[in-house]
């Protein structure tokens, strides 16, 4: 017989119609010729948002509904197969519907509606896409292009009116202007910034607004600023190949030959709340969905801690600033390898990586993480342009100093729950859940992760080439955004995910946005080489940060004077004797007179065998005796030990056990705090006091053998972390 070809053997042939149908809806979602019944969706590429569009898909074809978790735990069609026959029926598909005379707004669009309400309009929710056009250009074409465009999708030509309701034009009255501008090359980028800051009246303007700038008869850049309230990150797709194929028709005199979509987004619209249902109704979707999020957010901090270099204003000024950075093909290659060990996907391992690393920071132990899901969740939608992306808050424990592993295990859980529940749209969620808002912070989350692994929109004009031009509207929504696309070759080999952090300069510079992006780098290469490390042993610094803050920071030596503490009070006395040096109610003592009555007590203690390296004790309540004491123990040479009156017996009587003072200086008052053992020496005894006044009010004097300054001058007691007091 001949060899056996282990690398085909796998590629079996389906048994059963089932298993054929879902190979085939496999290989249609992750856009490959053929998948085996045995192979794995994740090992062929497939991700959280193909997942999606599986689900979808098999919703469409079968009529089934199959929660995303089941293709997490049986990711292969053959092991897919099982789970058909007790799956539950789909969900109502989308249909066109009969119209009502007002059409609601979506609880996206009212959000967006609500917010210019609050805020005015400002270019916050603005999408700008410019491209380079280099050929010729036929401005007539591409004028009756857009109009075509606007005429296809519904949502360009809707207007958000009072009430507030969709308010969809007639496509005569929605054309849009296509201005011709002509701009030098060094002027394109501002030109380019200034009108992507445009600020839309979203009752009265058209959501979807061009430029054409001309910096030369054959060069041209096409600026198309698409609000948020039309459109979102996979709209671009649709409505660039859309443009493409209308500017073809155009140029032949035609209007272009488009199947018709399937529904508009009006449609969506009434059968989104038709699929969530009543709010009341308690065994409604919206229902059910509402109380997960409800138990799942239970607790959530209103705001976490991060590394900012400014407080956070009373107001954010929504300016923000953007920082590329790149992860390379070999670190790419094996975080997807520790996804595919762990069935998780890269969004998850990437999620785990930032949540590790904000703790590290010293966000907490409970990091919620906001993040878009594309929320087309009806084969319908895939080619309309619209609002259809929902926000899903993905909250991540990394308490216990976990293993990256098993803080991966616990992502992979969380999510999983989530994408099961992401059909409540995030307004009604905040709605819900009713934080407490403020103008400084975005609600629930205000740190964003996204993941770009569709294709990117491209736009196809006979006789130009076109080329993506950066663009940017100077805003940020979130404190910081993490955004990652994947770089992929032919043969879906790994070649890098590009990265960039917006952030939000009201609270960041960019070299501590630089600083944070290199060590998630740095963290996420640590995991990719052991996964089982625990999240707080991984070292976050680099080198020169590592000498920096253990060397230079703490490079402290300074010169330091031939000379002790007694000896520098008594320099002072000297220089102002008739200074105040203590205020103790209606007492006042001058340097001078301080200074004499510390020296009769230094001279009595010295007498009493104190000197460098013993302890006096302290008990005394807040008065003058109090610092004449402990100048008094200063000037002999010995060190004070503080001994609060108002601590707890057993507390002052291991001090006095633990330290051994020679003596204890205290009063009548404070006395009775202390155990009868102790040796004292009563400041207010009539017999000291007379013996006191006998005694010489000059400085005591030493030796350079007796007093040093490396002498200790006193000693302190912690509160003792187990329970124990320690001296210090």
């Amino acid at each position: 017989l001949p060899a056996p070809d282990f690398a085909t053997a796998s590629r079996r042939e389906a048994r059963t119609p089932q298993e054929a149908l879902l190979c085939d809806l496999f290989a249609e979602v992750l856009g490959l010729d053929r998948v085996s019944p045995d192979d794995g969706f994740f090992d062929l590429g497939g991700h959280s948002l193909l997942a999606a569009r599986l689900v979808a898909r098999l919703r469409a074809v079968l009529g089934v509904e199959i929660p995303i978790r089941a293709l997490f735990d049986a990711p292969s069609p053959a092991q897919m197969a099982l789970h058909l026959d007790g799956a539950a029926a789909a969900r109502p598909a989308l249909r066109p519907k009969l119209r009502p005379a007002d059409i609601p707004l979506s609880f996206a669009q009212r959000r967006l509606w609500f917010l210019a309400q609050f805020e005015g309009s400002g270019p916050l929710y603005n999408i700008p896409l410019a491209l380079r056009l280099d050929g010729t250009l036929d401005h007539t074409a591409l004028a009756a292009a857009l109009a075509d465009l606007t005429n296809r999708h519904e949502s360009l030509r809707t207007l958000l009116a009072d009430g507030p309701l969709q308010h969809i034009l007639d496509p005569d009255k929605a054309r849009p202007d296509l201005p011709l501008v002509d701009v030098a090359e060094a002027e394109l980028p501002a030109s380019l910034e200034l009108a992507a800051r445009h600020g839309f009246d979203l009752a009265r303007d058209l959501p979807l607004r061009a430029t054409l700038f001309r910096i030369h008869p054959e060069q041209h850049v096409l600026l198309l600023l698409l609000h948020h309230a039309a459109g979102d990150g996979w709209s671009l797709a649709p409505l660039l190949r859309d443009l493409g194929q209308a500017y073809s028709a155009r140029l032949q005199a035609q209007a272009p030959a488009w199947t018709p979509l399937p529904v508009q987004y009006a449609d969506y619209t009434l059968w989104q709340r038709d699929l969530l249902g009543d709010e009341t109704d308690p065994d409604s979707e919206i229902a059910r969905q509402r109380a997960f999020w409800q138990h799942t957010l239970a607790g959530l901090p209103e705001e976490i801690p991060l590394p900012a270099d400014r407080p956070r204003p009373a107001r954010s000024s929504q300016r923000g600033d953007t920082l590329p950075f790149a992860l390379d093909p070999d670190l790419h290659g094996r975080l997807l390898a520790l996804a595919r060990d762990a069935g998780a996907t890269l969004f998850m391992v990437l999620q785990a990586g930032l949540a590790a690393l904000l703790s590290r920071l010293g966000a907490g132990a409970d990091i919620p993480l906001g993040t878009a899901i594309a929320g087309r969740t009806d084969p319908a939608l895939d080619d309309l342009v619209g609002l259809f992306v929902n926000t899903l808050v993905l909250r991540t424990d990394t308490s216990g100093n976990p293993a990256f592993s098993d803080l991966l295990a616990r992502v992979r859980a969380a999510d999983l729950a989530a994408y099961q529940h992401q059909d409540l749209p995030f307004e009604r969620l905040v709605e819900f859940l009713n934080p407490a808002r403020s103008p400084a912070r975005h609600p629930l989350f205000q740190v964003m992760l996204a993941l770009q692994n569709t294709a990117e929109p491209s736009l196809h004009l006979p006789g130009l080439a076109a080329a993506p031009l950066p663009v940017g509207t100077g805003t940020t929504k979130f404190d910081l955004t993490f955004g990652f696309t994947e770089q992929r070759a032919p043969d879906g080999a790994p070649l890098g995910l590009l990265a960039q952090v917006e952030f939000a300069c009201d609270l960041f510079d960019r070299a501590t946005v630089e600083i944070l992006a290199q060590r998630l780098v740095r963290l996420l290469d640590a995991i990719a080489a052991d996964p089982a490390r625990r999240i707080g042993s991984i070292d976050l610094l680099d080198p020169d940060e590592r000498r920096r803050i253990l060397v230079e920071w703490n490079d402290t030596a300074r010169p330091i004077p031939d000379t002790t503490l007694p000896q520098l009070f008594e320099a002072q006395c000297a220089r102002t004797p008739d200074a105040t040096a203590l205020v103790f109610e209606d007492q006042t003592l001058s340097y001078a007179e301080l200074n004499a009555r510390a020296n009769r007590l230094a001279h009595h203690l010295i007498a009493l065998g104190a000197g460098p390296e013993i302890l006096v004790g302290l008990c005394l309540d807040r008065s003058v005796e109090l610092m004449v004491g402990l100048v008094a123990i200063l000037k002999a040479g010995a060190a004070y030990l503080p001994l609060d009156p108002a601590y707890p017996a057993e507390r002052l009587a291991f001090m006095l056990r633990d330290a051994d003072p020679r003596l204890v200086l205290t009063t009548g008052n404070a006395r009775r705090a202390l155990p009868g053992t102790a040796p004292l020496l009563r400041l207010d005894d009539p017999a000291l006091l007379h013996l006191l006044d006998q005694t010489p009010d000059t400085n005591p004097t030493h030796t350079e053998r007796t007093l040093r300054p490396h002498h200790p001058a006193y000693v302190i007691y912690t509160s003792g972390s187990t329970g124990t007091p320690k001296g210090v």
